[in-house]
């Protein structure tokens, strides 16, 4: 491998004494104490929060600018009978809120219908002809989830047909908010409430919250309610990306444990034709690789709707052919993915990507506009910078699509800079979507090159591996690893904990899998760690028999093994180099 482009290893300096004492206060494998510190959670107070989340970490709802109002308006409609609208997002954010308030409303003794766009025909966010169209079926309240935050518009002509509009949502506000009776945000910049990162299921939670706090229930009703939606809430928390710290760990980590035990039908039967056993609880990983794309690829190639229903049947049989629609969605769904990137990766073949463009845009007539964004995160995992992928639409004379960032760069804060040359645009910092003229699509590409240019580093353009600690194999049983696993969930935020195990000597052949894995054994004084290596077998020449390597390495659940009555975890490699002389 080229030394130039060979991954940057960040290794933190860690006091031993610090992590020694944290390991004894709260009774934690000196390992697992060495990723807490790293973290910043040596303060055994802390420490120990962590370690065991609780629902009475959450924070009072009634934190969030305008939730009174917000509370008072949906009771007074559940107790009048009037039409109220849940209108969402097509997405797994969008969808898990849906079904979140629409049953607490029920709960409550009311009645909603709910409405979720169709990504091609209607695009995102709320739509002035839907508003209207709920007017005409007697709809007094509206309350949007995942979604309203920008629709100043729309907000505007509800409120000149007599409808009230709460809007609930967590993407980023313009400078002016939707003129609606309330906007639970925590975005918005006069909002107090503490937790900034909740995903839009979270944001619905806390009103649902809110809301069960006034009808008079037992306390124990709501915990139990509470923990039923989490189960949702978790799954539209680890699908929309948003860090797994504070209050959204709380979320993720209760929410998944329920996963163990699911009543709902159709919850049942996705997780069943995700491969998930009954008495399985998947990791936070699984849920964002195996359960939200199924989820989302109704939103992508059909409608999301589906994913509602899926939710709110009672009748077993009707969610297991849901569920199984899911599944062929998302079959098609990976390969029309696949067909673009390949397209996409034919181009840079005959026009290779330079050292001078620092973030990139393509495009092609006819690209199917639900997957777009999914091709702009492989293309950013192969490129390392920013990436636009835009649907070509002549008749409409427009470029729609969606773009991907790196961690170092505010993709919307690039789009804002240039406001003035899209159609439309909006999202946060790590994803987005927008639309520009046909006319104007050099010029998009552009200015986001230099914008870009001008904010990237070619560092910026180096995968980077962010360590927790060093590791020696002697280190490594069911114990230390398990605890390690205990830091879960796992995802943005919150990564899998990362080690640099130096001095490796390869032990035997490495096992090449489906052309382009590798199954390994390392060895260090005498202790042999066996390791899968994803997308390694271009590098079998540095892993000769014998030879000698610093690596870095993750730990990770295997319930295949679990299940087979082995050890439920295995070891990843991630990263080599030649060992430091």
């Amino acid at each position: 491998m080229d030394p130039s482009r060979r991954a940057r290893w960040i290794l933190p300096r860690i006091d031993p004494r610090e992590v020694e004492s944290l390991a004894a206060a709260v009774e934690i494998h000196p390992l697992a104490a060495r990723v807490l510190v790293r973290r910043g959670f040596g303060d055994p107070l802390a420490a120990a929060r962590f370690l065991a989340p609780s629902l009475s970490h959450l924070h009072d709802p009634f934190l969030f600018r305008d939730m009174r109002a917000a509370v008072d308006r949906l009771r007074a409609a559940i107790a009048n009978r009037e039409k109220i609208l849940v209108y969402g997002d097509y997405d797994a954010d969008g969808t898990t809120s849906i079904v979140v308030l629409k049953k607490a409303i029920e709960l409550a003794g009311g009645a909603a219908e709910f409405h979720v766009p169709h990504r091609i025909r209607d695009g995102y966010g709320m739509r002035r002809e839907i508003i209207e169209q709920a007017a005409a079926d007697g709809v007094r309240l509206i309350v949007s989830v995942d979604t309203g935050i920008r629709a100043v518009e729309a907000v505007r002509r509800a409120s000149e047909l007599g409808i009230d509009v709460i809007v609930t949502d967590h993407h980023l506000p313009e400078t002016e908010l939707p003129p609606a009776l309330a906007v639970l945000n925590p975005s918005r910049p006069d909002c107090p409430y503490p937790e900034k990162n909740l995903c839009g299921a979270g944001v619905t939670l806390k009103l649902v919250q809110a809301l069960v706090t006034t009808l008079g229930w037992p306390a124990d009703k709501v915990q139990r309610m509470t923990a039923s939606f989490l189960k949702l809430v978790a799954i539209g928390t680890v699908a929309d990306v948003v860090p797994l710290t504070g209050e959204n760990r709380v979320i993720v980590k209760k929410g998944l444990e329920g996963l163990r035990q699911v009543k709902n039908p159709g919850l049942r039967a996705l997780l069943e034709v995700a491969g998930f056993n009954s008495g399985d609880a998947p990791s936070a990983g699984q849920v964002a690789f195996r359960i939200a794309p199924r989820m989302n690829a109704a939103g992508r190639m059909a409608s999301a709707s589906d994913v509602v229903e899926l939710f709110l049947t009672e009748d077993p049989g009707r969610a297991r052919l849901l569920a199984e629609s899911l599944q062929s969605l998302n079959q098609e769904r990976q390969q029309t993915e696949s067909d673009i990137v390949a397209l996409v990766l034919a181009e840079c073949e005959r026009q290779p990507v330079s050292d001078g463009q620092a973030a990139l845009v393509f495009s092609g007539q006819g690209w199917h506009r639900g997957v777009v964004g999914i091709v702009a995160s492989r293309l950013v995992e192969k490129f390392n910078r920013p990436v636009l992928v835009l649907s070509e639409e002549p008749a409409e004379g427009v470029a729609q699509g969606s773009g991907r960032s790196v961690g170092s760069f505010h993709l919307l804060a690039a789009l804002e800079s240039m406001a003035g040359l899209l159609v439309r645009y909006g999202g946060h910092r790590q994803a987005v979507g927008l639309s520009v003229e046909l006319d104007r699509l050099e010029e998009l590409r552009a200015r986001l090159n230099e914008y870009a240019a001008a904010r990237l580093t070619p560092d910026d353009r180096v995968p980077c591996f962010v360590l927790d600690g060093e590791l020696g194999l002697d280190e490594v049983d069911d114990a230390s690893v398990g605890e390690v696993l205990a830091l879960a969930p796992f995802g943005n935020g919150n990564p899998a904990p990362l080690f640099v195990v130096r001095n490796l000597e390869v032990a035997g052949e490495p096992v090449v899998l489906r052309e382009r894995h590798l199954r390994l054994k390392l060895r260090q004084n005498g202790r042999t760690l066996a390791v899968k290596a994803w997308n390694f077998a271009g590098r079998l020449a540095e892993l000769a028999p014998g030879a000698r390597v610093d690596a870095v390495v993750n730990f990770e659940e295997d319930l295949y093994s679990l299940n087979r009555g082995f050890a439920g975890w295995g070891a990843i490699l991630r990263d080599i180099r030649p060992p430091i002389r």
